[in-house]
Order: structure tokens, then C-alpha cells, then sequence
């Protein structure tokens, strides 16, 4: 099977260059032309592919050459773009820039190769003239398999900038494809793990969105743009699709999952995972809704910013106790981040589920980056033994940690490092149904993962 799927990768020598803004005003714009655009974000962020879904209406996917093994790239971006008439991809950092220790593994440049994809460079020339094309001619030829096609230059400062940027330029064989003038930022609000996510604020991100639609529109070529976009070649590849159950469970079984404004980070495909294992899957807001969802058989809650929002998840009385009961009854849990932190006794003082033997708080320590695990025990998710790929962001802690006296439940996962750094550690909480941990896993990349947790569902249904 040969695609044929316009497609192109937005990437940038360093993080803080502009390529957000650039990646997501280029899908807003050409959203605006007619165009059907399937967002895309290279590694496990899960903030901007809120705001790709926002600009184009379609999820927003993220590809993972780390969490989900390079061969999956090709296939699940199909999966995604599917029926869409250009793929816009936000790259990672630097374009260069991967997993630590493990060369181009997870980076830009290697989903670039992997997708066929031709590059649009974004460069902050604020600081720069003439030099702007040693910068452009090193990362267009550091390795010849990437193919950077064009350039975009960000925070221009005047016409005469522009003209010595482009002039210098002339001679690097990479095309200008747009020059985006230095202006206050379009209102994107951050706080202590990024941006602001959109289902915080709808609202005004919609309109900050129309802006950046409007500067790529008047700064770039989007016909340029478009056109290198069509001149990426064929992919082989077929398109990844969930596994479907052998042997569906009669009636399916219900999985709630925790969404709204607490709950944000999660990727497409595990609800995609859950219903072709035989789920039937409801999201609920633990921000609004006093109950559980209807038969609630199973529980997942992703990670986001509980943090923020513990007064209101503690006053929400009646759902904690649901959840607390779902739990005591032995149904199948499974808490990502905010989830084991809502599944707590505490939340920097605020009372929560008390699920768990444990208090959680907010501290100034950032836990960032990938790790491999290894799955302890037995547990809902997992056999034991089982090794899996994940990533830790978070800015909390839990007391007592896991597999400490008085934790009062068996680790999740052994971690490490990866090969760069040896060292061990045991994470998360493992206490009946219940798994809860800090670490965030791609279940595209173990579908077992779902159909294990489906199959728990079931087996308590007929329990």
C-alpha cells in the first residue's frame, strides 16, 4: 500500500524559537483556506496538541519514537491523517534533539526521515543578520536524510531586517517561506509545566488562535508552503489501528474516563484502544459531575493539573466517594499523574479520594524526561515483567513514596534512567485493582495494556 498524504514537519534550531506559534498559526491558516489539516506533535507533550485540535477540529496526535518505537511512527501518523488534505507536524526542542543518550532517538529530524517529510526551519532572527545562513546551511546539512526545505524567520524587527535576512539567505539554496515581524506575544499564558491548556480557556484561545492564523497568513507563503507540502513522496507504510477483541465481552463494559479542565492530558488513541477491546467508554468531569457515569465498570484518569484545581476537586464531595467506593469494590483502576494524585489522601492539605495511603504536595523540584520501566507485580495493566517506555512531568511529590514502609500497597514500575544513567528506583502504587503511578505510557506501543484492563472490567461485571 502507497499513500500519497501531503505533509510537512515544523522545526526549530533550539527550543523558544517560535515554532508553536509558527506550527499552530500555519494549521489555523490553512484550517481558514478550506483546507482539512490533521495536527500533529513530535514527543510526548500533551498541551500543544490541544491547541492543534482547537485550530483544526481534528484530535491532536503526538508521535513518539521513544514511547512508541520508531516503526509506529509512520503508521500512526496515517492513522491520524486519515481523509485529511495536509498534515502539519510540531517538532520537539531542536530539530536534532532526542532522548538523552540515545542519539536522534525521539527527535524531530528522526520523525522527519521516518514520515519522508520535508523541514520548515523557524529561526529567531532577533539577534542576527548575515548570520542567519551559517545557522540555516549547518542544520541543512548536518545530515543530508533531513531534508530542510524552507525557512522561517521569526521576530523580524523592520523591512531592512527582513531584506539583510533574506539577502544573506540567497546564497543557501533553503528558501524564505515567510518572515513573521517581532510583536507582543499572542496571548498564551503559562504556567509551572507550560502553557495554559485549552479547555481552560476556550474562549480566548480561540481568539488567540484567529490572530496567529492571520500573522502566518500576511507573513508567509501559504501556496510556497503548501506546495512543499505536496512534494513529500509516498509512504509504504500501513496505517495503525487498534486491535479489535477476538472475543468482545457481551454488553460492554463501561470505562470512565476523568476529562474537563483537571484532566487534560491524554492521547488519542487510548480511547481508541479501549473501545476496540470492548469498552464503552464515557468521560466525566470530576470538576462538575457528583457521579460516576452510569454502570461504571472500570476507572481511567490521565494526568493534567489537579493541583490547580484542589479546592474544587475536594469540594466535590460526592464524587470523591464515588470514586473511593468504585475503588473498595474491586473494580479496575487505573490513575496516570493527576489520577494518582486524586486517588491521594491529600492534595497539598485538601482532602481527596483516599484511595491511597499517601499525601501529595506541590514542590519546587521539576521530575522531567523518559524512563524505562519494568512492571513489578501483577496488576490491572500489566503482567508481571512486563517492560513498557514512559515519561515523567510533574512538579509533586508523594509521602510516603512508593515501597516505603506505611505506603500500605505493592511499586507500580522499577525505573530507570535509560543506558546514560544507571540508576534504579521503584514508582508509583499498586493496591488491588488499583494501579497508580507517575508515569505516563503510550498504550499504542503495548496494546495488551487496554485489552488487560477491558478484560478486568469484564471479569468484575460477571463477578
Amino acid at each position: 500500500m502507497r499513500t500519497t498524504l501531503p505533509r510537512l514537519v515544523v522545526a526549530a534550531p533550539s527550543s523558544g524559537s517560535g515554532k508553536t506559534t509558527v506550527a499552530t498559526g500555519l494549521m489555523a491558516a490553512f484550517a481558514a483556506a478550506g483546507l482539512d489539516v490533521s495536527p500533529h506533535k513530535v514527543g510526548p507533550d500533551y498541551i500543544d496538541p490541544g491547541y492543534h485540535a482547537l485550530a483544526t477540529g481534528r484530535p491532536g496526535r503526538n508521535l513518539d519514537a521513544y514511547l512508541c518505537g520508531p516503526e509506529r511512527v509512520a503508521p500512526l501518523f496515517l492513522h491520524g491523517a486519515a481523509g485529511a488534505d495536509v498534515a502539519v507536524v510540531e517538532g520537539v526542542m531542536g530539530l536534532y534533539d532526542g532522548a538523552a543518550g540515545r542519539g536522534e532517538l525521539g527527535s524531530t529530524a528522526q520523525v522527519a526521515k521516518l514520515l519522508r517529510a520535508p523541514v520548515v526551519l523557524v529561526v529567531d532572527a532577533s539577534s542576527q543578520s548575515r548570520s542567519v545562513a551559517a545557522l540555516v546551511h549547518g542544520f541543512a546539512s548536518w545530515d543530508p536524510e533531513v531534508r530542510v526545505a524552507g525557512v522561517i524567520l521569526n521576530k523580524v524587527a523592520s523591512d531592512r531586517h527582513e531584506e539583510l535576512l533574506r539577502e544573506a539567505l540567497d546564497a543557501s539554496g533553503v528558501p524564505v517561506l515567510g518572515a513573521l515581524r517581532r510583536v507582543p506575544q499572542v496571548r498564551t499564558p503559562s504556567r509551572h509545566l507550560g502553557l495554559v491548556p485549552v479547555a481552560e480557556r476556550r474562549a480566548e484561545a480561540a481568539e488567540a488562535l484567529a490572530e496567529l492564523a492571520e500573522r502566518v497568513r500576511s507573513g508567509c507563503d501559504l501556496r510556497a508552503l503548501l506546495a512543499l507540502a505536496h512534494s513529500a513522496p509516498p509512504l509504504s507504510q500501513e496505517p495503525w489501528a487498534p486491535p479489535v477483541s477476538a472475543d468482545p465481552p457481551r454488553g460492554r463494559p463501561v470505562v470512565a474516563v476523568a476529562g474537563g479542565a483537571a484532566f487534560t492530558f491524554s492521547y488519542a488513541e487510548h480511547a481508541e484502544l479501549l473501545r476496540a477491546a470492548g469498552a464503552e467508554v464515557a468521560v466525566f468531569d470530576p470538576l462538575r459531575d457528583t457521579a460516576l457515569p452510569p454502570g461504571t465498570a472500570g476507572l481511567v484518569m490521565g494526568g493534567g493539573f489537579p493541583e490547580v484545581y484542589a479546592p474544587e476537586l475536594s469540594a466535590n464531595e460526592p464524587l470523591r466517594r464515588a470514586v473511593a467506593e468504585l475503588a473498595a469494590s474491586g473494580a479496575p483502576v487505573a490513575a496516570e499523574c493527576a489520577g494518582l494524585l486524586y486517588l491521594a489522601g491529600e492534595l497539598d492539605g485538601a482532602p481527596m479520594c483516599g484511595v491511597l495511603d499517601a499525601a501529595a504536595r506541590m514542590t519546587e523540584r521539576l521530575t522531567l524526561g523518559y524512563r524505562e520501566a519494568v512492571a513489578v507485580g501483577d496488576s490491572v495493566l500489566a503482567p508481571a515483567g512486563t517492560r513498557v517506555r514512559g515519561h515523567e512531568f510533574h512538579r509533586t511529590a508523594v509521602d510516603p513514596p512508593a515501597g516505603e514502609p506505611g505506603a500500605g500497597s505493592a511499586p507500580a514500575w522499577g525505573l530507570t534512567w535509560g543506558a546514560s544513567r544507571p540508576e534504579r528506583r521503584v514508582e508509583g502504587f499498586v493496591k488491588d485493582n488499583v494501579h497508580a503511578s507517575y508515569l505516563h505510557v503510550h498504550w499504542a506501543a503495548e496494546p495488551s495494556v487496554a485489552q488487560r484492563f477491558v478484560g478486568r472490567c469484564v471479569e468484575r461485571c460477571a463477578a
